[in-house]
């Protein structure tokens, strides 16, 4: 028995090396399974790729910065019209008013004519786009028929454990979000592609007062006083202020020991060149802000106590009349927004010449002040929540909501080239954004979110 099995064992291997000596081996293999097919999955991804060039995030924007211009011209025009009737002499007066109300409202029936269209497109765009995906999503079930070893099942769950572990790791850490498109503009350090953070986030010495202010670095600072930090609180209704608080660094600012303490304004709050709203910042040893209850600038000097002040053009809006905004809340008494970077001192605000746009003005240095150059922007003021500058370039931000605020437009002074496809977000520990500005000194974007105060990091790129 045991020879008829090596027999044949034995006669097998010589043949089978003599094959191998005369000619390569070959077989055929005839698998059980169905084809993969191939097309129909790049077919799948093919329309799933056209779903996602076919509705952006831009012609979401375009819808929503519509709907935000009409709900913030519309009550404008009304108070227009209303001020035309209370103080129309029917002479020169009532005539350039009815002007102007006639420009509002062309302006405001093309935006409205532009929005029914939008939200046409809008419509037909969700249709085709709902029924295609939905075509993808049978086609994938189809494929995953094929998935016999359930590769793409295991791969779902290795996803999800990890969204989970880096929720875990990320409790309590703010994750970057990157840009869509980094911004030009001349500047030293490049150009400006992200804002990671908050690096600090701190209550100071008042945990959970003082809703309203400002904080940050001087970034011109007089010898000796290079780690120095102020602050500057909304004591009096949210509105005035009359000290600047001083702090020899900023981990003195974040544990609440101010040394040297308080520089006075003035004794009594609010009166004469005191403090108004919350667009503050130092700039040379000098505090610049919005004069009470004035249509101008002050520039308070530290050292000599005296104050300063530069009247802003004609028309400018002031006393809440041409503050920051979103759809749900405007920030009271923002009309004046003081920001600083590697040149200097700038003013955002807006006049009634410009029908409520963005208008920037260069401050140059000196007692008193003065205005030099001035750009006008087509960016609405009351849609933007706030502004800052840096490498001469002025950027706007909106709300997104009570954790993310999105910096949507730029324009660069020097070429004058306006954006609103930004796509830089900030995330936030609360809603509300009630003070921005740019530290050159450190590149570091300050910011006082509700009563919270926080830093975040500016990335530049070469």
């Amino acid at each position: 028995m045991k020879l008829l099995v090596v027999l044949p064992l034995w006669a097998l291997f010589a043949v089978t090396q003599q094959k191998a000596l005369s000619d390569d081996c070959q077989c055929e293999l005839i698998s059980s399974e169905k084809q993969f097919p191939y097309d129909k999955l790049k077919a799948a991804q093919d329309a799933a790729l056209g779903c996602i060039n076919t509705i952006t995030p831009q012609k979401s924007a375009a819808l929503d910065s519509l709907l935000l211009g009409l709900s913030r011209r519309l009550p404008q025009l009304e108070q227009d019209v209303a001020m035309l009737e209370k103080e129309d002499d029917g002479e020169l007066f009532g005539v350039l008013s009815l002007h102007i109300i006639e420009n509002e409202l062309v302006e405001i029936q093309q935006m409205i004519d532009k929005l029914n269209r939008t939200n046409a497109e809008s419509d037909r765009l969700s249709e085709n786009v709902a029924q295609q995906l939905e075509n993808v999503k049978e086609e994938m079930e189809e494929l995953e028929k094929f998935d016999t070893m359930q590769v793409v099942k295991r791969q779902q769950a290795n996803q999800r454990l990890k969204r989970d572990l880096d929720q875990c790791r990320n409790n309590g850490v703010f994750p970057t979000i990157q840009p869509t498109q980094p911004i030009g503009g001349a500047c030293p350090h490049g150009r400006l592609v992200n804002i990671t953070g908050p690096r600090v986030h701190t209550a100071g010495e008042y945990p959970g007062s003082y809703k309203y202010g400002a904080w940050g670095r001087d970034p011109k600072p007089e010898p000796g006083k290079e780690s120095w930090h102020w602050r500057v609180m909304l004591t009096s209704s949210n509105r005035y202020a009359h000290y600047v608080r001083l702090y020899s660094s900023l981990s003195s600012l974040i544990v609440g020991i101010s040394v040297p303490g308080n520089v006075q304004i003035h004794p009594s709050n609010p009166t004469t060149n005191t403090i108004q709203g919350p667009n503050v910042v130092l700039y040379a040893g000098a505090l610049y802000y919005n004069c009470y209850n004035k249509d101008a600038v002050c520039r308070f000097n530290l050292t000599s106590k005296g104050v300063t002040t530069l009247d802003l053009p004609k028309g400018t809006r002031y006393n809440s009349k041409g503050d920051f905004c979103h759809l749900e809340e405007c920030y009271p008494f923002t009309d004046l927004d003081l920001a600083t970077d590697e040149s200097g001192v700038w003013v955002v605000y807006t006049t009634t010449q410009d029908h409520g746009n963005l208008v920037l003005s260069k401050v140059e240095e000196g007692e008193p002040p003065k205005l030099s150059r001035t750009w006008r922007t087509s960016v609405y003021k009351r849609s933007v929540t706030n502004t800052f500058m840096a490498c001469g370039v002025l950027y706007a931000t909106r709300f997104v909501n009570k954790n993310t605020e999105e910096i949507f437009y730029s324009l660069d002074t020097t070429t004058g080239k306006e954006s609103f496809k930004v796509g830089i977000f900030i995330n936030k520990v609360s809603s509300d954004i009630l003070f921005l500005n740019y530290s050159p000194v450190d590149q570091m974007l300050h910011m006082q979110n509700d009563a919270q105060m926080l830093s975040y990091k500016v990335l530049f790129q070469m």
